[in-house]
């Protein structure tokens, strides 16, 4: 019984350190197929990256010009005549209307000067009357034989004295008249006046026109601006198209400086007629609206604005969000996804920012599609799954800037590579 028991024992000693050694090896080739299966390379799916097509409307292009603003007109306020200061009919800055007296220089010296031509004048038409009836008077004795050729000639040559006597002192009266107009200094039209630059009791107009003030019109204002050689051909290639003969027909809007947009519409109404040969531009003049409010002009003379005139009208322009835009030393660029989903780096020639899109002049196509979001991902030359992205109406204020609910892509190479790299990817460990 005693070596029944010991045999039992060992058996069942031995029975257990099997099934230890057995569990050992079956951990082992677990852990070798792990190991071998996390070996194993898996290649990630494409980044997704979101794409649009361009937006297609219509785009006015404009030439955009920087200039100045000048008065339409402006007067320096002189002293004609020398005299003292007596009055100034106005406070700085004012605005005045037409006619207003402005300065008033000493009259009573030039009433004088009138009422001493006027009797000049008197005199002369009694001298003139006394010779003109003596002369007819030996007209009558000559044919009575009553007196000589001699008086009749003498008498006909005073006549003829005191009539250039007469007219010596009518065109001394006028004279003397149109000095004493100049003593009263008025208002040329409604216009601002400047600050004065004499003050009342100083001694005016001695030896040389003394300036008092300067007195501008405002309402409408000019605004000059140049363009070049280049722009100016193509305006004139497009007034050839149009039928015109010149530029002036042309309209052309301003801003000025913490304007939004280009609030204020004019005209064009004057064009040089050669170009400036230092700089190769010529220079053009708008006129605009320049109501005064209180007294106070939108636009003061001298002012730096913004010019732009339209200069053609393009159907089926493309637009792009400013942020699917990229720059390097090349200039403007685009990543554009190609119809084996592989991004391309497009340069482009880029135009007019309207309502938050940029407009694309030239190197995109309506059919490309752009990368809009992930460009981080999107690589030149690297495959990538274009996800696309819900599309404006058209260029809007803010819509531009929104982020998109993206939704894949309706493209049969996308949808093959999607499948694909579903099938060739397992999870990872």
């Amino acid at each position: 019984m005693e070596t029944l028991n010991r045999n039992s024992a060992w058996r069942l000693h031995w029975s257990g350190i099997l099934a230890k050694l057995a569990g050992v090896l079956l951990v082992v080739a677990g852990l070798s197929g792990c190991k071998k299966e996390e070996n194993k390379y898996v290649a990630p799916p494409p980044p997704k990256v979101a794409v649009t097509h361009p937006l297609v409307q219509p785009l006015t292009e404009y030439l955009e010009l920087t200039g100045n603003t000048q008065a339409v007109e402006l007067v320096q306020l002189k002293a004609r005549v020398k005299g003292f200061l007596t009055q100034i009919g106005f406070k700085d800055g004012d605005v005045v209307k037409k006619d207003a007296t402005l300065f008033v220089i000493e009259p009573p010296p030039y009433e004088a000067k009138v009422k001493l031509a006027e009797a000049n004048v008197d005199s002369a038409k009694a001298r003139l009357l006394r010779a003109s009836q003596e002369y007819k008077r030996q007209q009558q004795l000559i044919k009575q034989s009553a007196t000589s050729q001699s008086e009749v000639e003498k008498w006909q040559a005073e006549q003829d004295a005191a009539q250039a006597s007469l007219d010596e002192a009518k065109a001394n009266l006028e004279i003397a008249k149109i000095n004493l107009g100049y003593t009263v200094i008025k208002a040329p039209f409604l216009g601002r006046v400047d600050r004065h630059l004499v003050d009342l009791g100083n001694l005016v107009g001695s030896g040389e026109a003394t300036l008092l003030s300067t007195i501008y019109r405002l309402d409408p204002i000019y605004a000059y601006f140049n363009i070049n050689e280049k722009d100016l051909v193509r305006a004139m290639e497009k007034d050839k198209e149009d039928g015109k003969r010149d530029l002036a027909p042309f309209p052309i809007y301003l801003a000025i400086e913490g304007e939004e947009g280009y609030p204020h519409k004019g005209k064009l109404d004057f064009a040089a007629t050669a170009l400036d040969s230092s700089t190769g531009t010529l220079l053009l003049r708008g006129i605009f609206e320049n109501p005064l409010h209180d007294g106070i002009p939108k636009m003061l003379p001298g002012m730096f604005v913004r010019v732009r005139t339209p200069l053609d009208t393009i159907p089926e322009a493309l637009f792009v969000s400013e942020r699917s835009l990229g720059a390097d030393q090349g200039g403007a660029y685009l990543l554009v996804v190609n119809d084996k989903d592989v991004v391309e780096q497009r340069s482009v020639r880029i135009g007019p920012r309207v309502k938050g899109m940029r407009a694309i002049m030239e190197g995109l196509k309506k059919e490309d599609r752009v990368v809009v979001n992930g460009i981080q991902r999107a690589r030149p030359g690297a495959h990538v799954t274009p996800v696309q992205e819900e599309e404006t109406q058209g260029p809007s204020e803010g819509k531009a800037e929104e982020q998109p609910q993206a939704k894949p892509a309706p493209t049969p190479a996308t949808k093959s590579k999607a499948n694909s790299g579903k099938a060739a990817s397992s999870p990872r460990r």
